[in-house]
């Protein structure tokens, strides 16, 4: 039986290698699709957690995972031998920035796909979906792969289909954003449109994948240039005394031509903040300076210095410094109404804080805890005891479920970095 036989008839095991939010968000689609899936994990304590019957991910429900424990559609483990028991493997572990060059870092997708290539055996379609610069998976992985004797598009099937997870979306999900595909040859592009198209909503399949590297790369940069530009413009009207707020709400009347993105305290997630890297660093290898996707970069990253800026403003009023002042931060995830802090601009501002001798406190309604340079902070009560003995409140991320009323009613002071507390009038409200 072939493999595009063996997904039509949901017959093929399917292997996801990185089960965080995206590793599990595809899961959840292959599950419900009726496959059965091994999903490898290098963190024991994910895999326990899993093969338990709990979930670690707020978009994909424990119930689900005890289900697919319970009838045997998923399985996970630490072992990559079990790629030998796949017939697909889609890799989707991280691809961060180095810490001090900015530089790329392919480890995590070098380490899993050398791990790979010891088990990989004819048939085997193999998907990166970790997002990178154009040229990784021919230039990279396919290599790797071929030297263990296969030949993509021959022995195996290679692709690329970019991940478009939009933590705490409950709107768009895995299954009905379009997904793209583009593969080392046409037969791989088939096959990986084949495993997909069994699954999701609709699949889109471009001519290479370079193409499919390079699409990620502009819908991260294109919200990364136009946040930088609202950013920038923020900072302009704060000069100006002019509210910013106003500005972009009576801007977005226009029926076209305009589409509205909202300044705030810094970029966050898996995306935004790291991928215009990408696209610069594979640009300047190609003697190409890309001058305005690095000014919006330059201008997302000074902002969480600008707000601890405000606070300072803030304080001048109460006859207060930002030392030994207790300053309350409301959400530390990197957007509302999800638990994901990953590059939230909450954690350098909280740094930030510490560094000019501010003592602080977080309350998160979904954050309970949160590691900062190497201890854990637990989140406060938003209570108003908490609210009233806090020199400061610093608005960083705007959950629905808070209590912005009662946040406006105990603060001395509150800087809004998200236009939370719009429709609340008070004298002690400053907005970004």
């Amino acid at each position: 039986m072939t493999l595009l036989q063996k997904l039509q008839d949901r017959s093929a095991t399917l292997g996801v290698i990185g089960l965080g939010y995206v590793g599990l968000s595809l899961v959840r689609e292959f599950a419900t699709a009726g496959y059965r899936i091994i999903g490898i994990d290098l963190n024991g304590e994910k895999v326990k957690r899993l093969n338990s019957g709990n979930s670690y991910v707020m978009d994909v429900p424990s119930s689900d995972v005890a289900e697919w424990v319970r009838i045997g559609r998923l399985e996970a483990t630490t072992d990559y031998a079990r790629v030998r028991d796949m017939d697909s493997i889609s890799i989707c572990v991280p691809t961060p920035l180095r810490a001090k060059s900015k530089d790329p870092d392919l480890s995590y997708v070098l380490d899993a796909v050398s791990a790979i290539r010891e088990h990989l055996h004819p048939g085997q379609l193999v998907i990166l979906e970790s997002t990178t610069f154009p040229g990784t998976t021919t230039e990279v992985i396919q290599p790797i792969l071929e030297s263990s004797g296969l030949v993509a598009g021959r022995d195996f099937y290679l692709a690329f289909s970019p991940e478009r997870v939009d933590p705490g979306n409950a709107v768009y999900r895995t299954r009905n954003i379009p997904k793209i595909v583009g593969g080392v040859t046409s037969e791989c592009a088939r096959h990986a449109e084949g495993l997909y198209k069994n699954c999701l909503d609709r699949v889109i399949a471009v001519s290479s994948t370079d193409v499919a590297e390079m699409v990620k790369l502009l819908e991260n940069t294109f919200r990364s240039v136009n946040i930088g530009l609202v950013n920038e413009f923020a900072l302009l009207c704060s000069k100006l005394n002019i509210d910013v707020w106003e500005v972009i709400d009576a801007a977005s009347t226009k029926p076209f031509g305009f589409m509205p993105f909202y300044p705030g305290p810094g970029l966050g997630g898996h995306c935004i903040p790291v991928d215009p890297h990408y696209l610069s660093w594979k640009a300047k290898v190609n003697g190409f300076h890309p001058k305005l996707i690095d000014a919006a970069v330059q201008v997302n990253q000074e902002m969480p210095r600008h707000i601890v800026r405000k606070v300072r403003e803030a304080l001048k009023p109460l006859k207060k410094e930002l030392s030994g002042s207790k300053i309350l931060i409301v959400g530390v995830a990197y957007k509302r109404n999800t638990d994901d802090v990953r590059e939230s601009p909450a954690l350098e501002i909280i740094e930030l804080l510490k560094q000019e001798g501010a003592e602080v406190r977080f309350s998160d309604p979904f954050v309970p805890r949160l590691a900062e340079n190497g201890t854990w902070l637990s989140s406060s009560p938003l209570d108003e005891e908490e609210l009233s003995g806090a020199d400061c409140v610093l608005v960083v991320t705007d959950h629905s479920s808070v209590d912005y009323e009662l946040v406006a009613k105990h603060a001395a002071v509150v800087v809004d970095t998200r236009n939370a507390l719009k429709d609340i009038p008070g004298e002690n409200i400053l907005r970004l």
